[in-house]
């Protein structure tokens, strides 16, 4: 599986590259668009969980990549309230 990694821009200005096993998060987030906190969870969850469900399908198992990439996100969105946006600043 092609992996891909995202750029964002979290609502304290502070840039992170983050990983998807798969191409799939190109159908989930553009780069240079700016998402409400919620959205970009809502997104990179459903992103991620079929990026490791395609590994799932092609390997057997769960991609833990995925699954821990997901839980830092969830993690790191907890430290910021409402209204906050990220921006996806790009996807390679």
């Amino acid at each position: 599986m092609p992996e891909t990694r995202f750029t964002v821009r979290w609502p304290d200005g502070r840039t992170e590259e983050l990983y998807s096993p798969s191409t799939v998060i190109h159908d989930h987030l553009s780069a240079g668009v700016t998402y409400p906190l919620a959205e970009f969870t809502d997104r990179c969850r459903a992103a991620l969980e079929q990026a490791s469900l395609r590994v799932e399908a092609k390997y057997g198992f769960r991609c833990t990549s995925a699954d821990a990439q997901l839980a830092r996100i969830e993690r790191t969105v907890r430290d910021f309230s409402p209204p906050a946006d990220v921006v996806c600043l790009s996807i390679s």
